[in-house]
């Protein structure tokens, strides 16, 4: 078995190993097996009795607060397991430093991770932070609250009650991120042309309450991605991307965030797909396997949260992932969810209905989808023979799939 993020190795007791207690204690439990060379090799270690107790006095004197430990030896094999528990009263500190596992190396935390750390020791989040400004407005709140839940009046009483303020520390930052306006980072959407050299439009909502940035950022794509289609004396709106996997990740992105991070939630819109990334992982105690099957609801931020599921804005079980997913039961293509340690990235795609056509056909039925190609563009990125490619190009233009514009070498192929 390799070492881990969850398992070190260490031939001898020195103190190298009350780093990596610290880093179990702050993120996660795991255990230390002293007696075992770095290949796995176990060596055992003389007097293992007498090591314990060395092994406990060095953990007792040397973290702050002491994590909850047990120690166990091997008998056959003289090899010393430690196993440190995830603690409850963050951070814990070896000589005045915070620790975290990287891969199978310990590494000191940095600023933020260790006031994130604090937060969590004090059961508290950013979210619940006094905010810096006490001067808020909340026209934004109001007009949605007053259409949404017809209060008839909104007062310092309706922010307590949506827990946006206390009493002795005033606003916090949630609702610094509600009023109208703030200090924080907030959208950056941009539409991209053929690639991404090319951008045909950019808007960036920061400053403003998370409120007005989702319903602007819901404009821009209902501006690029909705059209209307007359047919005959009705007047339908069709989507390109199904308007509601769009504000599902939307409102996900700003209510799931990390908020003390100066960094924005990126919109990349292109022809085929709309890519949404947000700042910050996972919530702890959701993990990726969870998070992709839904029906888990970890809020990073639940005071925000609460505001957008009063508003209808999000569902707050858990089913986000779900209703994205349910947009697409019908399309060719589905939706991606990256998530890494400092980011989750929802790909939505231009829709691509099925069409009951053999493989082939409808390989180049999806390239010409929304794109006109010259049969020469499409043979390339079909992978086929010029005369199989000139057959079914014939074949989608008699059956009504594809156009045809241009002659000659002009001759040019699309799918709407």
């Amino acid at each position: 078995m390799r070492e881990s993020r969850t398992l070190e190795y260490k031939e001898s007791v020195t103190n190298t190993f009350l780093k990596t207690v610290s880093a179990y204690a702050n993120y996660g439990s795991g255990e230390i097996m002293f007696g075992i060379t770095d290949d796995g090799t176990a060596v055992g270690i003389a007097d293992a009795k007498s090591a314990c107790l060395d092994i406990e006095n060095r953990i007792n004197d040397s973290i702050d607060p002491v994590p909850e430990y047990t120690l166990s030896v091997n008998e056959k094999t003289s090899v010393i397991v430690l196993k440190v528990e995830e603690g409850l009263h963050k951070p814990y500190l070896y000589k005045a430093k915070a620790y975290r596992r990287n891969d199978s190396a310990t590494i000191p935390v940095d600023r933020l991770e260790l006031a994130r750390l604090i937060l969590e020791g004090q059961n508290s989040s950013f979210e619940e932070l006094p905010a810096s400004d006490q001067a808020l407005t909340f026209e934004v709140l109001e007009e949605k609250l007053r259409a949404v839940l017809q209060i008839e009046s909104f007062s310092l009483d309706t922010l307590k009650t949506l827990e946006l303020y206390k009493e002795g520390t005033g606003y916090n930052k949630a609702g610094e991120l509600l009023a109208d306006r703030n200090t924080f980072p907030g959208m950056d959407l941009v539409r991209f042309g053929e690639n991404i050299n090319i951008l045909l439009d950019r808007e960036t909502f920061e400053h403003i309450s998370v409120l007005k940035q989702f319903d602007q950022a819901l404009s821009m794509f209902r501006k690029y991605y909705q059209y209307e289609q007359i047919s005959g004396s009705s007047r339908n709106r069709v989507a390109l991307i199904p308007e509601e996997a769009f504000r599902e990740a939307a409102a996900n992105a700003l209510v799931h965030r990390t908020w003390d991070v100066n960094a924005h939630v990126t919109v990349a819109m292109f022809r085929d797909k709309i890519e949404i990334t947000s700042p910050g992982g996972l919530p702890k105690g959701v993990n990726e396997e969870e998070y992709l099957r839904g029906g888990i609801s970890i809020l990073r931020n639940p005071i925000i949260g609460n505001v957008f599921y009063r508003l209808h804005m999000i569902e707050k079980f858990g089913t986000g992932i779900r209703r994205i997913n349910d947009a697409y039961q019908d399309s060719v293509v589905k939706p991606e969810f990256t998530v890494s340690e400092n980011a989750i990235r929802i790909v939505l795609p231009v829709l691509q209905k099925k069409t009951g056509l053999p493989p082939d056909e409808q390989k180049v039925y999806l390239l010409l989808k929304n794109r006109e190609m010259p049969s020469s563009a499409v043979m390339e990125a079909a992978g086929l023979s010029r005369s199989k490619t000139i057959a079914i190009l014939n074949k989608l233009v008699k059956e009504g799939y594809i156009t045809v514009s241009g002659t000659g070498r002009g001759t040019k192929y699309r799918a709407e």
